[in-house]
């Protein structure tokens, strides 16, 4: 178990054209962060190569040893994104935080209570257990490309997973190095999934409130991902 008085929380935002959000989900972080008294922790955003004023945003900000701030070169996907914030944190547990406002920080504690009770070394925030505040309804086709992307996945690693493509994933920071991460795109949720369950790390999900957006709020993810994601499943199913 990992000491509650003790730990250091990575907090990493892959982020890419989320001038509208981002600077909103840093307060909402920061709240929760006060309200939980985590002390001990840094926040790591990598900025994708946006185009739409994110990018100027993020420079404006002050870094300091809690706020680090990466820039891409160009576009390459959210999985490279989380690879470069991966390679620079230093906490004990590391959360992935979208900068769409989807998910809410205020579910830190909520994610975070296994890896203190228990001997976690991974949580899955699902937005299909119930007992979130809310889960906004819209969306059957995503709904149900995740609910069958998650069955296969479950069925060639032999988990129960609810919820495998949620954006709230929390993992102790030496497991997750302790995988070697290659995919770019959305397709590192299965990536991570399948390398961690192989390695027989404890898996945990706690339910979340989850709040999705339309694409005309910002969504990215599309069909096109899912089928990404199914070959990634395949592929690292049988890849030693």
């Amino acid at each position: 178990m990992i000491n509650k008085e003790t730990f250091k929380l990575s907090i990493i935002i892959p982020c890419y054209n989320e001038k509208n959000t981002i600077e909103n989900i840093l307060k909402r972080i920061d709240q929760s962060l006060k309200d939980n008294k985590f002390s001990k922790f840094e926040i790591i955003i990598v900025d994708d190569f946006s185009n739409d004023g994110t990018k100027q945003i993020l420079k404006n900000l002050t870094s300091d040893e809690k706020l680090k701030i990466f820039f891409h070169d160009k576009n390459q996907g959210k999985g490279a994104a989380i690879h470069t914030a991966i390679s620079n944190t230093t906490g004990d547990i590391t959360i992935i935080q979208d900068a769409d406002l989807e998910y809410d920080p205020f579910d830190y504690n909520k994610l975070l209570v296994p890896f203190f009770e228990t001997n976690a070394d991974v949580v899955y925030g699902s937005r299909f257990l119930g007992g979130g505040k809310y889960t906004r309804i819209h969306f059957f086709w995503h709904f149900l490309a995740n609910k069958i992307l998650t069955f296969i996945c479950n069925f060639f690693i032999n988990l129960n997973l609810t919820d495998m493509e949620t954006g709230y994933k929390v993992f102790k920071t030496s497991a997750l190095k302790s995988i070697n991460l290659q995919e770019k795109s959305f397709s590192f949720e299965p990536e991570v999934t399948i390398k961690l369950a192989k390695k027989n790390f404890k898996f945990f999900e706690v339910p979340i409130t989850y709040n999705g957006r339309s694409y005309e709020e910002g969504k990215k993810i599309g069909l096109k991902d899912a089928f990404i994601a199914l070959k990634a499943i395949i592929l690292y199913s049988f890849k030693n």
